[in-house]
Parts: structure tokens; sequence; C-alpha cells
């Protein structure tokens, strides 16, 4: 894209656009193009989609059945569902906020024709009836008809799929989603607002929701399968409790609540959600806008990206060096002349004429006879001029050397010569027909072409763009530069930035169509020149059948197609709205180097979610086993004539075992920095090591629970037993009796819980690898918790818990250290599995 458009006066005889006036009454009447909430949620949708949830709906249930017994101390896991709320609408309000700022930053502004005048306007500002003006990489934002066409060529790819530009004359229907990739021109606005299809658009590109993704797609999968898991469990806990155990209703959906409340990973998605959007803020905050959450996960998932140079690597600037005469018969300030004249009469210069137009400021008093649009499939332009009596001044063309010349005349080795030094070489030339004549022969050039000078101008490689390459290749990130610029001036930049050299560099004209051999010479290339659009979007495609997750970046119209089908488009914040408008990310402040911090946070996102996952799955995995095993020993003792068997917890005990082995920990570690790199197989690695550690954790609690079980049989025979031989004590022995038992019921109790809790905290030891400070900090802290809440007689009386008991407590203890050793030696050996297959996997796709 060229400079910052600037107001300019219409040609006279041009329809002048519609008055202040009729803008004034059109606005009034609704008929401008005004859009939706920009991040597609209002703050009433987020709060309903944050309250009234799945796991929301089973906490509530659970609490109502909880408080109908009257021990409201039971029902704290109800805290959750306003915690799971509050949270979630507190950070993606905050978040909506932020993308709203940022979408009113990145959104397209036409150029639109008012009383004479054409100006730059807010998309929302464009109203029915107005004159929209068009130029190379400009985007319809609303649709209209042609009035004013100059060679006018139109991309509806993203209409119909077509890549083929399509002319358009007057009359001409223009939708709103296509670009201009050729020529000039204007149109009238028919539709605006909700009719207009970029709206529409718009609407979805900006729009604050959690899109599929692999880490929601995976956690989708294992919530659909816990919630069948429940109902086996759920059915056999409620048997056991009510009718084998015969306890009392009280008692029995207190330990039904307890049995079931556990199996609910209830902030699982709330983590998830928390992770993404603090992402968004946090990227935003670099001026980096997310137009689709997952993006953040996908560029960390990325092994490949493929960049265009001009305006990414480089600069969008550029400084004439010199303008080196090729033709002796042609004078230095001819040529110079019509170097001027052509900056001077092109409407939407582009970088290379901004510099020719700073470098020669004056332009003669000339007018242009025939003009010739620069279009990215020629790669030229031209204009004919004649002076003001009318008589000629030549007919100019100006483009790339090695598509104009001859590869073997002494001009075009001279041009490649100066280009293989990152040097950016235009060819100016002459021709004996109007440029806009018809093409004769085979090429694209109107009339007999004769080579007069050689443009050289600097292009400027942006400081950070080495860092940034360095990062990506310390990440084993392959980094391939797309361009359409000459192959070895592209070359040039990248063997300043560690990729390649001259020498190396492809031009894309001599690649291969096959997909099986393109993806091939990609392999063995880090630069590509003389890359069409086309070609782009097939190079991504190729890349894609070899299992590469690819990322494209880019600036401009020709990027547009590639950016669209690469795993992530990242579009540059000054570049083409049409790029803009299909990229998941656009970097608004045009900083290559912002990539890195994405990928930091996708990293983070996706590293912090497989941790917490650990810790919740592990929970919903021991209840399941715990809730299943209970109940089957409770009927199967219930066969065999043994003691009753019940759910031994109260649900304050699942609740506070949760605070500081999940609950705290998870909220810290999903927040936390984490720089690992992404591995595939989310689903696959958090069930491998979650349900061993659940089977470990829940197994040891069961056996505890059996062994301390026994004492609490022999106690309740003992003085059911007393109460019968001494019937004198009457009342007082039976209380008496009673009393003790349930003692000795909650000692079993905070055996088992504590056995549970141990092991749980060591499974938070092992997720929580590699220790930091922190971490370290965090560790000590669960565990100088649970050491108060099993040792503080306060606690103990409030949350129903008695640790006086040395023997079930040194059994708790026993049960524990082999739980320990059992979740340490099942890390090891499947961390190193998966490892393994990691890097199998790796390879395969290696580029």
């Amino acid at each position: 894209m060229g400079a910052m458009r600037m107001t300019t006066s219409t040609t006279t005889g041009r329809d002048p656009g519609l008055t202040a006036a009729e803008v004034a009454e059109r606005t009034a009447a609704g008929q401008a193009n005004v859009t939706a909430d920009k991040s597609g949620r209002s703050v009433a949708d987020i709060v309903k989609a944050n309250v009234f949830t799945r796991i929301n709906a089973i906490l509530g249930v659970l609490f109502v059945i909880v408080a109908s017994t009257g021990s409201f101390i039971n029902g704290l896991f109800g805290l959750l569902i306003i915690a799971n709320s509050g949270i979630g609408i507190i950070q993606e309000v905050r978040a909506k906020r932020t993308l709203d700022r940022l979408a009113i930053v990145g959104q397209a502004r036409p150029m639109v024709r008012r009383d004479g005048v054409a100006a730059e306007v807010a998309s929302s500002e464009v109203v029915l009836g107005d004159i929209i003006e068009l130029g190379p990489g400009d985007q319809v934002i609303v649709d209209g008809a042609t009035i004013e066409s100059e060679s006018l060529d139109m991309d509806e790819s993203l209409l119909t799929g077509e890549a083929d530009a399509v002319d358009k004359g007057l009359g001409d229907e223009i939708m709103s989603g296509s670009f201009v990739v050729a020529g000039s021109g204007a149109y009238r606005a028919t539709k605006v607002g909700a009719d207009s299809y970029a709206n529409q658009l718009a609407a979805e590109a900006s729009k604050f929701t959690l899109v599929s993704s692999e880490l929601r797609s995976g956690i989708d999968q294992i919530l659909r399968v816990i919630t069948w898991l429940l109902i086996p469990a759920g059915i056999l806990t409620i048997v056991n409790q009510l009718f084998i155990s015969q306890n009392g209703i009280r008692t029995a959906l207190l330990g039904m609540v307890a049995a079931l409340v556990p199996m609910v990973p209830e902030g699982l998605v709330l983590m998830t959600s928390i992770a993404f959007a603090v992402g968004v803020v946090r990227l935003g905050q670099r001026q980096c806008l997310v137009n689709e959450l997952p993006a953040i996960e996908g560029l960390a998932r990325v092994d490949v990206v493929c960049t265009d140079k001009t305006g990414t690597l480089t600069e969008n600037g550029m400084r004439l060096s010199e303008v080196r005469i090729v033709d002796d018969a042609v004078a230095q300030a001819q040529v110079e002349a019509a170097l001027a004249a052509i900056a001077a009469h092109d409407p939407r210069p582009n970088a290379s004429i901004q510099a020719v137009q700073e470098a020669f400021d004056e332009a003669p008093d000339w007018s242009t006879s025939a003009v010739l649009p620069f279009s990215s499939a020629n790669k030229f332009s031209g204009m004919s001029f004649v002076d003001g009596a009318g008589v000629s001044e030549g007919n100019w063309l100006i483009g790339a050397p090695d598509v104009l010349l001859d590869p073997d005349s002494d001009t075009a080795r001279l041009a490649s010569d100066l280009g293989s030094t990152g040097l950016r070489i235009l060819l100016v030339a002459t021709t004996d027909v109007p440029v806009d004549t018809e093409p004769a022969g085979p090429t694209a050039v109107p009339g007999t072409l004769v080579p007069t000078a050689l443009v050289v101008l600097e292009q400027r490689v942006r400081p950070d763009a080495r860092d940034t390459i360095e990062y990506f290749e310390s990440q084993n990130v392959a980094v391939k530069i797309i361009s359409g610029d000459n192959a070895r001036s592209v070359g040039a930049v990248g063997e300043s930035l560690g990729l390649g050299s001259p020498d190396t560099a492809v031009d894309a004209r001599q690649l291969p169509t096959d997909d099986e051999a393109l993806a091939g010479v990609i392999a063995d290339a880090d630069a590509f020149g003389r890359v069409r659009p086309d070609q782009k979007r097939a190079m991504v495609k190729a890349l894609q059948s070899k299992e590469h997750t690819v990322a494209m970046t880019g600036d401009g119209v020709n990027d547009v197609l590639a950016l669209k089908d690469a795993d992530i488009g990242v579009a540059m914040g000054s570049g083409s709205s049409a790029a803009r408008s299909v990229a998941q990310i656009v970097l608004l402040d045009n900083k290559f180097a912002t990539l890195p911090y994405v990928v930091g946070e996708g990293r983070r996102v996706i590293g912090n979610i497989e941790r917490v996952s650990n810790l919740f799955l592990t929970k919903t995995v021991y209840a399941v086993l715990l809730a299943l095993l209970i109940g089957c020993a409770g009927l199967l003792a219930k066969g065999l004539g043994w003691a009753s068997i019940s759910y031994p917890f109260q649900p304050i005990h699942v609740t506070i075992s949760a605070w500081f082995t999940i609950g705290v920990p998870a909220f810290v570690l999903s927040l936390a920095p984490n720089n690992e790199r992404a591995k595939p197989g989310f689903v696959r690695r958090v069930l491998t090591q979650a349900v061993p550690n659940g089977i470990i954790v829940g197994l040891s609690t069961f056996v505890c629970f059996l062994l301390v079980n026994r004492d609490y049989s022999a106690a309740l025979g003992g003085y059911v037993a007393n109460a019968t031989t001494r019937p004198s004590d009457g009342i007082a022995a039976v209380a008496n009796a009673t009393q003790t038992v349930g003692a000795v019921q909650t000692q079993a109790a905070t055996a088992a819980l504590a056995t549970m809790i141990a092991i749980a905290v060591y499974v938070l030891v092992v997720v929580a690898r590699p220790y930091n400070w922190w971490k370290i900090v965090l560790l000590a802290v669960s565990v100088g918790m649970y050491v108060l809440i099993f040792t503080v007689p306060f606690s103990q009386r409030l949350f129903h818990l008695d640790s006086s008991n040395g023997h079930m407590m040194a059994i708790a203890g026993v049960c524990a250290a082999v739980g320990i050793v059992a979740v340490e030696i099942s890390t090891r050996v499947l961390n190193g599995y998966l490892d393994r297959r990691t890097r199998l996997g790796e390879q395969r796709v290696q580029v």
C-alpha cells in the first residue's frame, strides 16, 4: 500500500458525490453503514454464557440438595459457581473492551467523495448513495455499482473462491468483501449496514468467541465421557447410601453429594477460558489484534513460518539510491523528468513510486494520453505523456527488469547483479506505441521495448527482523521468505538475516506444480522470488500436505490468498485492508518482532492448560473410581453379611481436598509464564498422565479406607454388643455407643482423606515441574495449609475432621507413601513414552 492518503479534489466532470446535508439526512434515516457490537457479544450475553453452563447447573442442583439438609458448611463447593461465573465474566468483559478498542484501530477507512472532495472516513460513516474511490489494495466495504473505471480489476475470491481477477466496467456490480488488484475507479454504495456482506464478514472476524481448537475440542471430548461416567457412579452411590448402608436420609444425601462433586471438573473450562482471555488482553497491550482466540494456540503449534519480504522483513519505505542510464541515446534529465511525471500522475503510488516521488518532486507540465495500470501478474505499469502543446513526450514503462528484459541481455545481468546485493531494481524503458496498446506478441509488453535506465532503490531491513528469525530457528520453526520481488534480491535480504543466499534463492517461475515436488523444493530453500499470489497459496497447501502447521505473514493484496489458506494468517496493520480482513492476527504496530510474544502466549496457554487438566482430570478419575469401588464393596459386604461399607466423606471433605491440590494451584499455574514448546496430542498426553495418577490416588485411598474401616467396624460391633448385654444402662449406653462410633467413623474418614490429599499434593508436585522459587512457595503453601487444617482444633471441628487416632493416621501415612512412589514411577515411565512419540512425530514432519 502507499503512504497515508490525503484529502484530494476530484477531477472536473466527475460526479461530486453527496452533499453534507444529504449525508446528514441519510445518517438520521438509519442508512449508514453501522455495524453491530464489535466483539460479537454484549455484556448480557457474556454474563448469561458464564452463568448458565452445564457444570454450574450440576453444582447448583447438588448445592440445593445439601442446603435441604441444613448443613451449609457442606455446601461450600457452591462458591465455585460464583467463582466460575465471576472470574469468567470479569476476564471476558475486559477482553471485550480491549478488542473493541483494537477493532476500531484496525478498521479499513474507505476514500469517500463528498461535495467534490475525496477524504478518508470511518467505515461506519459511509451512507447509502456515497461515492467510494478505489485503488490497488483497497477492500470494498459496502456493495455498490461502478460509476468510474480505469482498468479496474477486482479479486472476488473471498466471495466465489475463484482467484482470477474480474474486470469491472461502468454499471457493473461491486460486492463487498472483494478487493482491487489493479487499476482504479469509483462506485456508488447501494447496500450498507447489515445488508452488506462485508459487515457480516467483519462481525465474524472480530467476534469474541472460543471457536474450535485442539484444546477446547479435547476438553469437550473429555467432558462428554465424564458426563456418562457420572450416571453409573451416581446410581451406585445412591443405592449404597440409601438401601445397603441404610443411612438416614440426611447422611445419605450428604454422602451422595460428596461422591459426585469431585467427579465434576468444574474449573477446567473456566481455566481454559481465562487463559485465552488473558492472552488476548496481554497481546492487545502489545498492539496485536487477535481476530480469533485459538489463533494464539495455533501459532504456538506452527512449525513453518512463510513470510513476505516487503513490509514484513523490510520496512515499507524505500530510498532512491541512483538512476543508472543504460541507453546512451537518452539523457539523464529526460529520464528523471519522465520518472517525476510517472510519480506525479500515479493516483495510488506504491512504496517504490513514493521513493521516486520523494527524489523528484518537481514534475514537468505533462499530461497523460494513455495509462497502463500496474498488475501483480505483469509486474510493470506505464504512461504515455504529451506536453502542453500536445507534443508526445514518450511512452514510458516502469517495472521488474527480469520480467521486461531478455535474461541474457547485459542490462538484465546488471540488474541481477545489483539486486543480489539487497537493492531493489526497477527498469525504466520506452516503447514505440502508446502503453495501452494491446500486445501483439507473446509478452504483455506493448510494442517494441527499449531499456533506458535502472532505478536503484534501497530496502531497509527491519532492525528487529534478525532477532525474530533467530528466535524461530532456536525453536525449530522453519522460516521461508516468499516474495514477488526478484529472487536474487530476496536472497540478499535472506542472507542478511541468516536465511540462505542470493545463489540459493529460488525463482518461483521455475517451481513445479505438483504438490509433492513443490514441497520438496520448499524444504531445500529458504528464499523464493517472483512468487505469484496463486503460487503462495500453492506453497502453503504443499506444506500442509506434509502435515506442517503453517503460518503466513504479509501485508499486501498478493498475500491475501495465502493468508486465507494458512493455518494462521498474520497481517501487518499498515498493510491492505484485504489482508487484515482475512488474517487471524493483525500486528497493528507493524512489528514482525511481535510474533515471538504471540508464540509465547500460545505456549503459555497450551502448557498451562495441560498442567491444569492433569490436576482436574486426576481428581475426576479418582472420584469416579472411589465411588465405584466403595459402591461395589458395599454390595459385596451386604451379600456376604459383613459390616456395611458406605462412602466415608462428606461434601466439605471433598471441597477442602480440592482447595490446595487443584483450586488455588490451578489458577496460579494457568496464568503463569510457560515457554515450553507446544506438543501435539493434547488429549492423549493428558489422559496418559491423569488416568494412572487418578487410579493410584483412588486405589490408595480405597485400601486405606478398608484398613481403617476394620477399626470402625470393630468399634461399631463392640458398642452395639455392649448396649445389648447391658440393657440396664438404657438410653445413656446407646447414646454413648452412638457418639463413640461416630467419632471413630470421623477418624476413619480423616485417615482416608489424608491419604487422598497427600498423594494428590504429590501429583501437584509432579505437575509443577520444573521448579522455580514461586512454584516452591506455592507447593509449600499448599502443604502448610493442609497441615493446619488437619491439626488445628478449630479447623478440625469446622471441617468434621479428627486426626487423633494414631493407628489410623499411621496406616494413612503408609498408604500415602506407597501411592506417592507409584505416582513418581508412573510419571517417569509415561513421560519417557510420550517424549519418544513426540520426537517420532516431529521427525516425520520435519522440513
